[in-house]
């Protein structure tokens, strides 16, 4: 390693100097002496640092790793630098990204599943430890740029508030400049956008082009550009983590095109071409077996075969969205190449966050929250029924279990199945000319991705602080790759690895994998889960069963024994006791125990306030509650939307439409139930108010909804139907408009802003708030509504 230079850069902020020379009088007097102002750098030679990190991208999918979908840029790349294919993610995405951003094990940063499953556990909070500093903090405190654009699934929902706190968003984690969405998913055509912490819409409507993808990627290139034309010595770290291929599969027609024809053989022939590619090229060994479907995973010769078509637009839907997420990489890859540094920059090619995810349905589906909301709905009728809309901006599509495990080639399982590599291995592609001779090779050292932050930190010549902000910091968890970069031989260094994921468990050490598959499976969402008690433990020698193909559990318990401890030792090191296999029922922070926005039954909003997620928002779900707005409506009658949550694949609206006061709740864009005034709302000021009762008897139950126009009745009429965990995960909430793709099919996604003016909009859970049938004044309702908060 260089030298670290005179700057003490364990200490993070690294403190100002303090000239101590001769004191003069006069500027102009001879010995007048102050050394030369340098900014803050990185040692001399620290590279640019560009990661890139697809979403649900399975170790099978990538052609570059022998898959269907053609990735060539993975290809260009791995052509110049390396493919690692022992390389481990956590089988999640919020904890992938933790542990990718910090270079700790997810448990210890908090993150044991997604943020919105979060609990009051130390593993479980969603919470980072200020004794964990993230990798963007790091290099900025010792002189980088860094920018981060696409996905941040880290910040906990009880944060995701247009107030904060911002200390777990990107710009509060170390980057200075960050494009893109907070949760897990978005609309590629119509996503919620954060420019910093400021929600931004898209220029740019889906009839005049726009894509999420492309838009990231020309942000993505504009903002190095500036960089390096601004500070062309200052190495940037840029963190690219579009969210593709996450469901929603939104591409463009002329791309899945392109497939057209390529998946009609069927899952289970697609594997084996796959598996075959995969020797070819060297990704596995020829010692390598193809392991066995799960039995859970029917056949392709057992679907029915007026659904078939249906199966293969998904896939070849999905295949397109791969393709056009690594063809708007190569965008950026080119752009680098452009300015001449693009030897110099690191790059981390992580194709996935975890393995193909599963969460479709056994048959995929049309709005890919029906299998949590309503499994009866996603029938193969609705997908027959749709297939000319999946891949646009009429669905919310998800392709079929069989898809995704045949991209999870040769493994066993999927995403959420942190025990099996199917799971957990990724593709991984290393390229940086200047740093390693190497090029077009493999490698198969065993890492994960805690190992990312300290190579990173090697390569640029940083020493892994001891303090951050004041803060004592916790070790580094992973080791660093760059000992493999020219020693394919190199033993390897990560040596032990736990992992963990709703209670499917699994430790490697040494070659020697121990594993049990707890439970549910990962399309199911609702239900019991069985005791941990009653789990069986698996055992593979992974240095002569590369894919976990031969159980040799009965054979050697005593292995197993010693491997269980070893896991046991390591979940205490870690924070991942106690163990949580619930699911959907975490989401409900009543059960979790986690932070909730909104304490109480009431809740006020005001005009202008726009983006505000779902868990900020007071929970109507399953219960009685009102909408209540005072309002003025101007001289020709008033329209637009009044207040607004979700988007057209689920939630509610109230507006005015045709001069006529309307509540229209639309069910997973599958049902949709309107009740309208009777008569137009005159000019003046108003109190409007929508009352739902809820029919009760359990989850996701109808209700009756009834208009009221100052204090009296002025329709009603039933929702048969309703929503019992989410709406959705990624549209939101706004007073006075409604943004995104809308509620209702009644007005577009752009122009319906409320044309009169609102004074303030409330819902209530509370029977005294549906007890109130007489109108108040604003100041008096604002005053019961303040004192109800």
């Amino acid at each position: 390693m260089a030298s670290l230079g005179d700057l003490p850069r364990e200490v993070l902020p690294i403190p100002d100097s303090k000239s101590v020379s001769l004191t003069t009088y006069d500027a102009k007097d001879p010995d007048t002496k102050f050394p030369p102002i340098r900014p803050l750098r990185p040692p001399t030679g620290a590279p640019n640092v560009f990661i890139i990190l697809l979403d649900d991208v399975g170790f099978g999918a990538s052609s570059a790793f022998g898959g269907p979908c053609q990735t060539p840029t993975a290809e260009r790349l791995a052509a110049a630098g390396l493919k690692y294919t022992r390389f481990h993610t956590t089988a999640l995405c919020s904890p992938t990204r933790a542990a990718l951003l910090s270079g700790r094990n997810h448990h210890t940063v908090g993150m044991g599943g997604i943020t919105e499953i979060a609990t009051s556990a130390p593993g479980y909070n969603s919470l980072r430890p200020n004794t964990c500093a993230p990798l963007a903090e790091i290099l900025k405190l010792n002189g980088y740029s860094t920018a981060q654009f696409g996905k941040c699934h880290e910040v906990p929902v009880f944060e995701t508030t247009p107030i904060g706190p911002f200390h777990h968003w990107p710009t509060g984690s170390g980057f200075e400049h960050f494009y893109g969405f907070i949760g897990g998913e978005n609309n590629q055509y119509y996503p919620a956008l954060y420019d910093g912490t400021t929600p931004v819409e898209p220029e740019r409507t889906p009839d005049e082009g726009y894509h999420l993808m492309a838009d990231l990627a020309d942000k993505a290139i504009g903002w190095i550009r500036q960089q390096k034309a601004m500070a062309p010595d200052k190495p940037f770290f840029t963190y690219f983590a579009p969210g593709a291929t996450h469901a929603p599969h939104h591409v463009p027609k002329d791309w899945i095109a392109k497939y057209k024809g390529k998946f009609d053989q069927g899952w289970d022939r697609v594997r084996e071409k796959t598996f075959a590619r995969q020797k070819a090229l060297g990704v596995i060994p020829l010692e390598c077996e193809l392991t066995k479907r799960p039995e859970q995973i029917p056949a392709w010769e057992q679907t029915e075969e007026r659904l078939r078509p249906v199966l293969v637009r998904q896939m070849e839907i999905y295949a397109a969205f791969l393709e056009y997420a690594d063809h708007h990489v190569g965008r950026i890859i080119d752009s680098l190449a452009d300015l001449g540094i693009l030897d110099e920059t690191l790059i981390y090619y992580i194709v996935g966050d975890n393995g193909a995810s599963a969460e479709g349905s056994l048959i995929g589906a049309f709005n890919d929250k029906t299998a949590g909301e309503a499994p009866d709905l996603s029938t193969p009728e609705l997908l027959i029924q749709h297939i000319d809309d999946l891949g646009s901006r009429k669905a919310n599509n998800h392709y079929a279990v069989g898809w995704a495990h045949a991209m999870d080639t040769p493994y066993q399982w999927t995403k959420q199945v942190a025990s099996h590599f199917g799971g957990t291995r990724n593709g991984t592609i290393v390229h940086w000319p200047n740093g390693f001779k190497a090029k077009g090779e493999i490698r198969s050292q065993f890492h994960h991705v805690i190992d990312v932050a300290p190579t990173i930190l090697e390569a640029a010549m940083l020493p892994a602080p001891t303090f951050v902000n004041g803060v004592m910091q916790e070790p580094l968890h992973g080791v660093s790759m760059a000992y493999s970069f020219d020693d394919p031989k190199a033993g390897e260094r990560h040596e032990t690895q736990y992992f963990e994921m709703v209670c499917n468990r699994g430790i490697y050490h040494k070659g020697w994998s121990a594993v049990t598959r707890h439970g549910n499976l990962p399309w199911v969402v609702v239900g019991a889960q069985p005791s941990l008690a009653d789990d069986v433990w698996e055992l593979y020698d992974t240095t002569k069963d590369w894919s976990q193909a031969h159980d040799l559990a009965k054979q050697m318990p005593e292995k197993v024994a010693e491997l269980k401890r070893l896991f046991d030792l390591e979940a205490s090191k870690y924070n991942v006791f106690p163990l949580d296999d619930r699911k959907a029922e975490r989401t409900n922070p009543d059960i979790s125990g986690r932070p909730q926005v909104v304490r109480g039954n009431t809740q006020l909003f005001f005009p202008g306030m726009r983006r505000i997620s779902e868990n900020s928002v007071i929970n109507i779900k399953n219960k009685s509650h009102t909408v209540t707005a005072d309002i003025d409506v101007p001289e020709g009658g008033a329209t637009g939307v009044i207040a607004a949550h979700g988007g057209n694949f689920g939630g509610w609206s109230l507006y005015v439409h045709e001069g006529r006061l309307r509540y229209h709740y639309n069910f997973l864009g599958l049902r949709h139930f309107d009740v309208t005034s009777t008569e137009k709302l005159p000019a003046g000021p108003h109190q409007v108010r929508m009352e739902f009762t809820y029919d009760g008897g359990g989850l996701g139950k109808g209700g009756t909804a009834t208009l009221y126009v100052d204090g009296k009745a002025a329709a009603e009429g039933r929702v048969e139907r309703t929503h019992a965990f989410f709406f959705s995960m990624d549209e939101t909430m706004e007073i006075g408009c409604d943004v995104g793709e809308p509620v209702s099919p009644d007005y577009g996604p752009r122009g319906n802003a409320f044309s009169g003016a609102i004074k303030w909009v409330q819902i209530d859970i509370d029977a005294a708030a549906r007890d109130v049938d007489h109108v108040i004044g604003a100041e008096e309702r604002f005053q019961l509504a303040m004192a109800r908060q």
